[in-house]
């Protein structure tokens, strides 16, 4: 077992990083970089990214058409989802924008800022006159034009925490405790504010990010199966003695069971239906039947049933092709960012990529049956403000990586 996890380590060029003994092609400043030109970074990246949100605004429009009809959204216009949605954007892309011009090094001295400032917004949604309820889950703080999640920052928060933890402990990696153990902590204490409100989805993301940062970043393989053993016993008690979670469990494992088709199986069955619906081709962009209020979340947690029923195998194919690209794409910029010396950057790169490959993951093994229904949206393309604001920053730092990376290669500033 040993063995095998140093030899993934090596495939990402990332195991064992000594942080001293890695060349540097030109020592630059590029603290006091300049604003970003337009050609700096790679572009093939932002055209995958502007085709899954393109895809996504088409999408979440021909999911979120038919909800007026219900009782719960009656008073909203067809279109209310889908303005709602490009706002969204629209603030995203803003932000983003200036996330892109501030140097790496400033997201490594405020790390562990951002982190705390994830925790106090996790614990404050948990009041009850300041967090909103919605599905009997208290996840949402009101902000007027938008609801704000606070876990959707937790998972970057983690990802810079977690970068800046493993530069710091660079010296520790083979000693479990000063290693691993702060790390657990704040990880746990995340954790348990994070089931409170309950997210167990955002949870196993946020802990999956920690686990990936810490194995790249040249943790002892033993002692990370080890963590990973744990974390996995963990996550089985607590769905164990959840009654909650062990029905979405066994509805999991027989959805057709009419014990659960119209219950806690019900998602899934109707999910499964609009897949089979759509076969190959699909029946045809705006024709889904399922989106007709038989769906529940049909444009966000279930968007790909809805790409599925009507663009068929072949528009899921698409969007599978196009997340491995960009998940690839952003490891290998993590990967050269180590290569320069650039640990920090390089291992936050790393966690993002973890980050939007383990949800994507998550979010289509739950719309095709192979995982347990989870509340988790597929990235860049469902409806959610949060989800979407915090992917857009996200992927900022990975193009200011980036630029930093063809910065130092030919020897010139940011």
């Amino acid at each position: 077992m040993s063995a095998a996890l140093d030899k993934l380590k090596g495939w990402f060029a990332l195991g064992g990083v000594d942080r001293g003994a890695l060349p540097v092609r030109d020592q630059v400043d590029i603290a006091g970089a300049r604003p970003v030109r337009l050609l700096a970074f790679d572009q093939t990246l932002l055209a995958v990214v502007a085709v899954l949100v393109g895809l996504g605004v088409v999408m979440v429009y021909s999911a979120s058409i038919a909800l007026n009809d219900s009782p719960r959204f009656a008073a909203y216009s067809q279109g209310f989802f889908l303005e709602r949605h490009v706002l969204s954007l629209a603030i995203a892309f803003v932000v983003a924008v200036a996330v892109v011009q501030v140097p790496m090094g400033f997201w490594e001295k405020q790390a562990p800022a951002v982190f705390v400032l994830a925790l106090i917004l996790l614990a404050l949604v948990l009041v009850p006159f300041i967090g909103k309820v919605v599905n009997y889950s208290r996840r949402w703080i009101p902000l007027g034009i938008m609801n704000f999640q606070p876990s959707e920052l937790a998972k970057l928060a983690i990802a810079l925490y977690a970068a800046n933890y493993m530069v710091r402990r660079m010296d520790a990696r083979e000693n479990f405790f000063r290693a691993v153990t702060p790390m657990v902590v704040a990880v746990a204490f995340a954790g348990a504010l994070l089931l409170r409100e309950p997210d167990m989805g955002a949870f196993i993301v946020i802990a999956t990010i920690a686990m990936g940062i810490l194995f790249l970043g040249g943790v002892n393989a033993r002692m990370f199966f080890l963590i990973a053993l744990v974390i996995v016993i963990t996550f089985a008690i607590i769905i164990a003695f959840d009654d909650l979670r062990r029905e979405r469990i066994l509805a999991y494992l027989d959805p057709w069971n009419p014990k659960y088709a119209q219950g806690k199986g019900y998602q899934l069955t109707h999910s499964l239906i609009a897949i089979g619906r759509g076969q190959f081709f699909g029946q045809g962009l705006g024709n889904s039947v399922e989106k007709l209020n038989y769906l529940p979340e049909a444009h966000t947690d279930f968007l790909l049933a809805v790409i599925g029923e009507e663009l068929g195998f072949v528009g899921v194919a698409t969007v599978i092709g196009l997340f491995f690209w960009l998940t690839r794409r952003i490891f290998l910029i993590g990967r050269q960012a180590i290569a320069l010396d650039r640990v920090f950057a390089g291992l936050l790169c790393q966690g993002i990529g973890v980050w939007f490959g383990f949800q994507t993951f998550i979010n289509m093994g739950v719309n095709l049956g192979v995982l347990p229904t989870k509340g988790l949206t597929l990235p860049l393309m469902s409806y959610g403000g949060s989800a979407i604001l915090m992917n857009f920053i996200a992927l900022a730092m990975v193009v200011r990586a980036d630029v930093e990376n063809r910065a130092l290669m030919r020897g010139g500033r940011a």
